[in-house]
């Protein structure tokens, strides 16, 4: 799918730095940045089911430690 990505000049400056550094094309830098985003997304919503499943169970010690 075709998309257009309208950037500042000094975003678009950015962009070709990185792929420059990276010796990658703008469009893969933009495709591997979204990519990185919805990973960690992903992880930060898993990271939370897990806190709200254990925080709950331990909520009593943690107050004690938090008050010591």
């Amino acid at each position: 799918m075709a998309m257009t990505l309208r950037l500042t000049e000094e975003e678009n400056l950015r962009l070709a730095e990185l792929a420059q550094a990276e010796g990658r094309s703008k469009q893969e830098v933009v495709r591997l940045a979204i990519a990185d985003r919805y990973q960690r997304m992903q992880q930060e919503e898993k990271l939370g089911e897990v806190l709200g499943r254990v925080l709950p169970r331990y909520r009593g010690l943690l107050d004690r430690l938090g008050s010591s």
